[in-house]
C-alpha cells in the first residue's frame, strides 16, 4: 500500500486561528516535512474549492490549489503533488492542460491530476459557473479527460464537444513524465464516471465504507471489460478523514481539541456536522490497532493507495508522527 497526505489550504476550517500572512508558512512547512528523504508519504495533496466547509466563510482563508501545487513544484523536492480532485468545470481544459504541464516541469515530473466533475454548489454559482446537473456535469468531465488526454498524448488537441471546441490546440513542452501526468478519475458514480476512469484513469479515488469500495471495485472491472482494459493496471485509492491516538483516552482527547478550535468559527450546529463527518464510515478515527486493522481490510480488497487528511495538523503533529511510526510500516 502507498500512503499521501493532504495539506491543510483552509477549505476544511483547518487554518483557523492564523493570520493569513502566517498560512503559506504553515502550508510550506507541512509539505516540506513530507519532503523529507526519510519521510514514508509519497505525495501530498490538495482540495480544488474555493469557499470553506461546511459552511462558507467570508472571513476564513480557502488557497487556491493550482496556485499551490506551483509553489509546492518550486519548494519541494521529492514527494508527488495532487489535487483531490480538480473540477472540470472551474478552468478550461486546454489552459488546464498547458498549465498542468509547466507544474510537472517545475517539479521534475512529480505532479499527479486529480480530475471530477464537482459538487459545491454554493462556490459554483458564486464565481459565476452557473450549477448545471449532474449528467451536464459528467459530461464536461468526460469531454475535458479526453482534451487532456489528447494534450499530453500528442502535443496537440482537436475536439469539438457540447461544451468545449478545441481545434488545433498546441501543448508544447510536453509534460517531463513519460506519456503524459497520470490521470486519477475520482468519484464513484458507476454509468459514467467509472467508465471514463476504465478509458483514461491510472488511479481512481472512491469515498465511503469498505463495502461501497468493494462494490465499486466491481462496477469499475466490468468496465474495464467492456473496454478491454486491464483492471489490474488501475490503482484504486481512497481519502480518509484520520485522527488516531495511542488509546480510546487520547482519541477523544484529540476530538476534543478539533472541537473546540472550530466551535467558535462555525456555531454549534455546523461544528456538529463537522464532527459527524469523523464518525462516518469513510474515516480512520481510532487507536493505532484499529486504524491499522481498517486498512489491513481495506488493502485485501484492493485498495492500493491510502490519503488521509489529518484536521491536527496545522496544530499538532503527533497524530501525523503515531501514523508514520505505527500505521505505514505495518502496511507499506
Amino acid at each position: 500500500m502507498r500512503f499521501g497526505m493532504f495539506v491543510p489550504q483552509g477549505w476544511r476550517h483547518d487554518l483557523v486561528g492564523f493570520d493569513p500572512g502566517e498560512e503559506w508558512a504553515v502550508m510550506r512547512s507541512i509539505a516540506q516535512r513530507a519532503d523529507r528523504a526519510d519521510s514514508p508519504w509519497e505525495s501530498i495533496w490538495v482540495y480544488d474549492h474555493f469557499h470553506t466547509v461546511p459552511v462558507p466563510s467570508d472571513t476564513e482563508s480557502t488557497h487556491e490549489a493550482w496556485a499551490l501545487m506551483a509553489a509546492f513544484a518550486a519548494s519541494t523536492e521529492r514527494v508527488r503533488l495532487g489535487q483531490m480532485c480538480t473540477c472540470m468545470a472551474y478552468r478550461n481544459p486546454a489552459y488546464l492542460a498547458k498549465a498542468a504541464t509547466t507544474v510537472d516541469h517545475v517539479s521534475g515530473g512529480r505532479l499527479e491530476m486529480g480530475i471530477g466533475a464537482g459538487w459545491y454548489e454554493h462556490e459554483w454559482r458564486a464565481f459565476g459557473y452557473g450549477f448545471p446537473d449532474a449528467p451536464e456535469r459528467l459530461r464536461m468531465l468526460r469531454e475535458g479527460v479526453e482534451i487532456l488526454h489528447q494534450a499530453w498524448a500528442t502535443g496537440t488537441a482537436t475536439f469539438h464537444g457540447e461544451h468545449y471546441d478545441v481545434d488545433g490546440a498546441i501543448f508544447r513542452p510536453l509534460p517531463i513524465q513519460e506519456g503524459g501526468i497520470p490521470m486519477w478519475v475520482a468519484g464513484g458514480g458507476e454509468k459514467v464516471t467509472l467508465r471514463i476512469a476504465a478509458k483514461y484513469a491510472s488511479y481512481t479515488n472512491f469515498f465511503g465504507s469498505l463495502d461501497e469500495f468493494s462494490h465499486k471495485s466491481e462496477v469499475l472491472r466490468g468496465h474495464c471489460e467492456r473496454v478491454d482494459r486491464d483492471f489490474a493496471s488501475i490503482t484504486r485509492s481512497s481519502n480518509f478523514n484520520t485522527v488516531i491516538g495511542t488509546d480510546a483516552a487520547d482519541v477523544e482527547r484529540r476530538l476534543a481539541a478539533i472541537e473546540a478550535r472550530l466551535a467558535p468559527y462555525l456555531g454549534p450546529d455546523a461544528t456538529a456536522r463537522y464532527m459527524a463527518d469523523l464518525h462516518s464510515p469513510a474515516v480512520l478515527v481510532g487507536t493505532v490497532g484499529e486504524v491499522t486493522a481498517k486498512l489491513a481490510d481495506a488493502k485485501e480488497r484492493g485498495l492500493g493507495y491510502a490519503i488521509s487528511y489529518f484536521p491536527e495538523a496545522a496544530y499538532d503533529l503527533s497524530g501525523i508522527e503515531l501514523y508514520e511510526r505505527e500505521v505505514i510500516p505495518a502496511l507499506a
